[in-house]
């Protein structure tokens, strides 16, 4: 609903703020006065066509700024996030988001603000904002849009498309409807997936069967191969080794020989070496190991150095001769078996195990390749029985809609009678279509015959402003405690009736805005009675400065019990001060449910 509006510089509106009522609001004021200038600042808001022409006389710019309350779920407050306002419950929502709410309940709903603004420029230039961000005007457009409906002589209607005829009429219809129709929603997405995955496939058929041949070409060459995880690094380390052994066994026989001697079998000679050494050391110490601890330790020390000594000059003779027996066969068996994975992995992947872990998903995929055949089989079986349930739900769906539509149409029937169009119809035409639609396989359009022997057009079409104002009222009334949509603007509903019509027509909105916020430009004192809240545009002139002339301004605020009276009273006999008139403004006042302080 909308909860503040501000008006500034907008054609003979120089300054004006309104305070709005979350049900029925009335705008009244004397003939030229700039009431319609209300309705048109909130279109500016839904993204109407900005005029130069619009902007005061003397201003540099008109600006309309509105603060919308909405529920944090609603699809607006989705665009404006997206669009990058920041928005006052954007931390309740991100801790509803994340369960560390109050309630932990993620699908918490909570009010959000929305701060609406549309500036224009003496020089027609035009600035949307939303939430203080600055964004396109078509975006405040859409987002204005979802908020508020205009009904009126320059008509945006709710109802004006097939697809929103269609939602207000599956609304209408019930709870046990809407469970129909999301099981067929669900049906008819499994059978557009399984057609699109059939098309896939047949399309793609002869590009199929080359992938499967490549495939298998490419698999029967690494099978061939049959290299193992790891394979390439183990055999990079053997060719080194092998391509360096007369260096690698020089080096191990050096070593050994300054470990163990020249033949470690024999005792110590001439040469020292490492083993002769510390078992020296080793005798020395034992002599005297008894009767000192330190060197007790010690000699433990030096015999487990002894004993790493003389394994670590067996494994250098036992490599060595490994060495030995390595020759050049074993190294050209090496080059070659590298050269096969080198194949491999230029094709398949960086190394042995990219082309195993290749290899697994191609078996995979080529699986399903070689399944096309007995796949399509299955497709078109499913596809043909899904087919034949989805045209039975869809026939169940539009049987429901054809019977909700003469409800409808009934309901509407009696509120437009009472609305003073006695002899108007409304035609709700369900057609089948030969599509099945993720909706079913109908098409829905509401007519309307505004006289007797009238053929029912498309609504907007052969009616006047105010009969489709009417229209467009009973059609929200009967609708709004199943499909209510933030506020709704009325304008020129009441033209052309008066009297008992009139009494009705304010009784309707008054039944309108026990589910939604309505806002009416009237000029009959029946219509404005119903209202929780009386705001009127005042005419006043004045002196130009420094020239003869004089220019119009009015303001606009909201009234109390004693100006809604006296306004009331200007509306009925023209005359505020009169008594029998405040009289009779009072009596319309208890008559409709609003009284006030005499």
């Amino acid at each position: 609903m909308i909860e503040h509006v501000t008006i500034s510089d907008l054609g003979v509106i120089e300054r004006a703020e309104l305070e709005l009522h979350p049900g029925f609001n009335v705008v009244t004021g004397e003939t030229g006065a700039g009431k319609t200038m209300v309705v048109t600042a909130l279109g500016l808001l839904l993204g109407a066509r900005a005029e130069a022409s619009a902007v005061r006389s003397g201003a540099a710019k008109a600006a309309v700024d509105a603060e919308v309350a909405t529920d944090s779920t609603h699809r607006s407050v989705r665009l404006a996030r997206e669009a990058g306002a920041w928005l006052d419950d954007d931390g309740a929502a991100e801790a509803a988001a994340d369960g560390t709410g109050d309630d932990g309940d993620a699908a918490t709903r909570t009010e959000t603000s929305l701060l609406l603004g549309r500036a224009v420029s003496a020089k027609g230039r035009s600035r949307a904002t939303v939430s203080g961000r600055g964004v396109p005007v078509s975006l405040l457009g859409e987002i204005g849009s979802s908020l508020v409906t205009v009904h009126g002589q320059t008509d945006q209607l709710r109802l004006k498309s097939p697809a929103a005829q269609r939602r207000a009429l599956d609304a209408y219809a019930g709870e046990e409807f809407a469970g129909l129709a999301e099981a067929y929603r669900r049906r008819h997405r499994s059978w557009l997936d399984q057609r699109a995955e059939l098309e896939e496939i047949t399309a793609n058929e002869r590009q199929r069967r080359l992938e499967a041949e490549q495939l298998q070409q490419a698999l029967e060459r690494i099978d061939e191969v049959a290299p193992q995880s790891g394979e390439d690094e183990e055999l990079k380390a053997e060719a080194m080794t092998l391509e360096n052994v007369e260096e690698l066994r020089e080096a191990a026989r050096v070593a050994q020989t300054a470990l163990s001697g020249p033949d470690a079998a024999e005792s110590v000679g001439d040469e020292p070496n490492a083993v002769a050494l510390v078992e020296t050391a080793a005798q020395a110490l034992a002599a005297v190991a008894d009767q000192d601890r330190e060197l007790a330790s010690v000699h433990e020390q030096i015999g487990s150095v002894s004993s790493l000594l003389n394994d670590a000059a067996s494994q250098l003779g036992v490599h060595a001769a490994s060495l030995d027996e390595s020759g050049p066969e074993r190294l050209a068996e090496v080059h070659q078996r590298r050269a096969e994975l080198d194949r491999l992995t230029r094709l398949y992947g960086p190394d042995v195990d990219a082309v195993l872990a290749w290899a697994g998903e191609s078996r995979a995929r080529l699986a399903v390749l070689h399944s096309d055949a007995d796949r399509i089989e299955e497709l078109q079986a499913r596809i043909t029985e899904e087919e034949a349930a989805l045209r039975e739900q869809a026939a169940e769906l539009r049987a429901r809609r054809a019977e909700a539509g003469e409800r409808l149409s009934a309901a509407v029937g009696e509120e437009l009678a009472a609305l003073a169009m006695p002899q108007a119809r409304l035609v709700v035409d369900v057609s089948e279509t030969e599509e099945l639609g993720p909706h079913g396989a109908d098409s829905v359009s509401m007519l309307l015959a505004p006289h007797a022997g009238a053929d029912p057009l498309p609504l907007g079409k052969g009616a006047s402003g105010g009969e489709l104002s009417r229209v467009m009222l009973a059609l929200e009334v009967v609708l709004s405690a199943h499909d209510s949509a933030g506020t709704f603007i009325f304008d020129e509903v009441d033209a052309g009736v008066g009297g008992k019509a009139a009494v009705q027509i304010g009784r309707r909105l008054a039944m309108l805005a026990e589910h939604v916020q309505v806002i009416v430009v009237t000029h009959l004192p029946q219509v404005a009675a119903h209202a929780q809240r009386h705001i009127r545009v005042f005419k006043s002139s004045a002196e130009t400065d420094g020239d003869a002339g004089a220019f119009t301004a009015s303001d606009v605020h909201a009234l109390d019990d004693g100006e809604r009276v006296a306004e009331l009273a200007r509306m009925l006999a023209g005359q505020e001060d009169s008594d029998s008139a405040r009289a009779h403004a009072q009596e319309l006042l208890e008559s409709a449910g609003q009284p006030v302080s005499r």
